[in-house]
């Protein structure tokens, strides 16, 4: 098999291997603790999902999508999640589940190839960057060598946060697919042309990934038998591996519910929250949960009120989780106020960089202002 065939064929990619001299400088300490990101492609609708069940205008605005208030699961007086969310109720009780309410950015884009092209660049609405926050935050301070990659995407060639020159991160399937096909790749020689040069370098990265990673841990967890489930147990493979990443992504696609909404996001939810009970389960059997940080993100939220298809519309802020050994669970932000909308949307009140500030702050230890462009305050979410 040729190499270009190796590459369209194998479900996988590499961002660009162009790696300065100081990636291979000592190793260092900041990303020994896991990231897990799971974008909800679509854009979620946070009101369903983080329900305001005290609130008469969220029953006003949504006649026939509101979460009945005997039907939610109560997390306090006014809050409660949608119920096809009980497998999360047991981290929330054990205080390792944070709900961010109001997550959104300056002047935002209702358009989903620009908002997550925001999100996974951490730029501003009327700017256009070309990294991904994720590869300038290796740029700017290495991952240790010895690791099989910076970073994992599972499920699709689309690299979002990772995407940048200066990062080592590979696309998979499944582990076990791409050990047979990483076999193929043969990153021999040298080349001038540009083209063939990134094609050798992505083979390079895909030999040191293959060489570091295995798929031989047997979990006695029960994976969900649905592909994020499936994915959810890739990931876990993926953390039980010696060698190490820095950061695993993960997506749940389906969120962009214009139409018959109640039985999808139904679906999706019970989806998301079985995947990210299993991963716990998961990790607590390697001793790896109080060391990895789940979050999710997704490239807006609905708008408040329903449309006439039984659905909603794209919308601006929304509700996102974390969940860890390490998190200090509960409420954060401030609850959606339906009385006062922006144009007929939710405002925001925590920007979005505010979470990427944390996971870099707080979670790793990596100064956040270069990374982010400018200063944005951590959230006290997660412990030391």
């Amino acid at each position: 098999m040729k190499r270009r065939e190796f590459l369209s064929r194998t479900a996988m990619s590499a961002a660009a291997l162009c790696l300065p001299g100081a990636v291979f400088a000592q190793a260092e300490s900041a990303y020994r603790r896991l990231l897990v990101l799971v974008e909800l492609k679509g854009g979620n609708d946070g009101l369903n999902t983080v329900v305001p069940y005290a609130d008469d205008a969220y029953y006003s605005l949504r006649p026939q999508l509101a979460v009945k208030r005997d039907q939610v699961l109560q997390l306090d007086q006014r809050t409660g999640l949608h119920p096809a969310m009980q497998a999360l109720m047991p981290l929330w009780q054990a205080r390792e589940l944070a709900l961010v309410q109001g997550v959104g950015y300056p002047e935002p884009n209702l358009s989903h190839f620009r908002s997550i092209e925001i999100w996974d660049t951490a730029s501003k609405s009327g700017e256009t960057l070309s990294d991904g926050w994720l590869a300038r935050a290796f740029a700017m301070r290495p991952a240790p060598v010895s690791f099989a990659a910076d970073g994992v995407v599972v499920g699709g060639n689309d690299m979002g946060p990772l995407a940048g020159i200066h990062t080592r991160a590979v696309a998979l399937t499944d582990t076990e697919s791409f050990l047979r096909q990483a076999r193929l790749a043969n990153p021999a020689g040298k080349a001038r042309n540009g083209a063939l040069a990134h094609i050798l370098r992505v083979e390079a990265d895909v030999v040191q990934a293959a060489a570091n990673l295995n798929a031989d841990y047997a979990f006695r967890t029960e994976f969900p038998r649905n592909p994020f489930g499936q994915a959810v147990r890739t990931a876990a493979q993926i953390a039980a591996n010696p060698a190490g990443v820095a950061v695993i992504r993960l997506s749940l696609g389906g969120f962009d519910t214009h139409r018959n909404q109640p039985a999808v996001h139904e679906r999706l939810l019970g989806e998301l929250s079985g995947g990210i009970a299993a991963l716990k389960s998961a990790l607590t059997e390697i001793g790896k949960w109080d060391s990895t940080l789940v979050m999710t993100y997704a490239e807006f939220g609905r708008r408040p009120q329903e449309n006439g298809s039984m659905g909603t519309d794209h919308g601006t802020a929304n509700a996102h989780f974390l969940a860890g050994g390490r998190v200090r669970g509960g409420l954060y932000g401030v609850p959606p106020d339906l009385t006062a909308l922006d144009g007929g949307n939710l405002r925001f009140s925590i920007d979005y960089r505010n979470l990427y500030a944390t996971l870099l702050e707080r979670w790793w230890g990596v100064e956040s202002a270069r990374v982010l462009n400018g200063q944005f305050a951590a959230l006290d979410v997660v412990r030391a």
